[in-house]
């Protein structure tokens, strides 16, 4: 019996002496198997009690249970210390240093429709203009009415405009936006005047083609003050072009102004700028040939009133961008449509990067 329990005893010193020097998992669970596995000299102890007496079978069997109770703890605990030293391993091999700036491969582009309202919304901001927007589901009153477009008006037909399938709360006709210029009436209702806004945005009409969309961008300018006349809309223009254009030998000469019709505006005139074309290639700001690129006028009395001001104690300009129009003649882009045509290698030609943008001003909501 006393043979037994020795046997016992330097089982448990060699397991403990084998455990302290394995370094990995898979060594572990060899030892495991050979020291408290179902063939383990342990286990064949334990088997040998049987034929015992009842007084050495006590004995041994505290003796036996009490090693396979240590070496069972003793496994325990070096499983959970070479785990934790495989995991701090992986978790350092592995880790990432998240105070370092992404570097993708490559850097995504703006689209050159927001780089060029970008651009203007830069230019204007310099001349003390405050972004505002408005709806682009709007009323019939605003986006016709209030500015003086009469019912009879062929904008206001179906084959032009977008009417949606309701009336807003008071019973009026609603539409997608036709142009930005609901939003003149809205700021002058809610800011009151002197006022200087510009409204960019996008806008709808039923027509599409090479050269029309049925979405497509502008930008409204508006100056209410007293005293406003048509040299302040001309140099006001004179400056944003020159500026946008990046025009270095810059001449009024440059821009025409020709008599038109707005019902929103009056007198009103269209605006050319000097162009060139030679070898498939179109210069701007130089040459003979002329090319539109904006409408404008003074604000008609009808419209200033709409707004609850006095026409006869204050006046105004007003000037309409189409951005698509903008960009194709500053970029040289040939056709509208490839604007959205959603094809990356487009964008990766004729994008902006996105850490050259101008500074943004904040948006007021009308």
């Amino acid at each position: 019996m006393s043979s037994t329990i020795e046997d016992v005893l330097s089982l448990e010193k060699n397991a403990i002496a084998a455990l302290t020097a394995i370094t990995n998992l898979v060594a572990l669970e060899q030892w495991k198997s050979k020291f408290l596995g179902k063939k383990s000299q342990l286990n064949e102890f334990a088997t040998a009690i049987a034929t015992m007496s009842a007084e050495d079978k006590k004995t041994c069997g505290q003796a036996i249970n009490r090693v396979k109770n240590t070496l069972t703890a003793a496994h325990g605990d070096k499983m959970a210390e070479l785990g934790a030293r495989d995991l701090a391993k992986k978790l350092s091999a592995e880790k990432i240093d998240l105070t370092l700036p992404a570097r993708p491969a490559t850097i995504g582009k703006l689209h050159a429709i927001n780089q060029t309202i970008e651009e203007a919304i830069a230019i204007l901001g310099e001349m003390n203009f405050v972004m505002a927007t408005g709806p682009e589901v709007e009323t019939d009153f605003y986006n016709f009415t209030a500015l003086n477009i009469p019912e009879s008006h062929p904008a206001r037909q179906m084959q032009d405009t977008f009417y949606v399938n309701k009336n807003d709360a008071e019973g009026r006709p609603l539409v997608l936006r036709t142009h930005t210029s609901p939003v003149q009436i809205r700021a002058g209702e809610k800011l009151g005047a002197p006022l200087r806004v510009m409204a960019p945005g996008r806008v709808y009409r039923a027509d599409s083609d090479m050269t029309h969309t049925p979405m497509f961008h502008q930008i409204e300018g508006l100056v209410i003050d007293k005293n406003i006349n048509f040299g302040h809309l001309k140099g006001c223009l004179f400056e944003f072009c020159r500026s946008f254009f990046e025009i270095a030998d810059w001449s009024e000469s440059l821009l025409r102004f020709r008599p038109s019709y707005f019902p929103f505006t009056e007198p009103s005139a269209e605006v050319d700028i000097a162009a060139h074309r030679k070898d498939g290639k179109l210069t701007i700001g130089t040459g003979d040939s002329w090319l539109e690129i904006l409408g404008s006028g003074m604000v008609h009395n009808n419209v200033i009133k709409n707004m609850g001001l006095d026409p006869n104690e204050w006046q105004g300009f007003a000037f309409g961008l189409g951005v698509e129009r903008l960009a194709m003649l500053k970029y040289g882009i040939p056709d509208l449509r490839t604007f959205f045509d959603s094809d990356l290698r487009w964008l990766e030609h004729y994008g902006f990067s996105p850490y050259l943008q101008p500074s943004l001003l904040t948006s007021l909501v009308i």
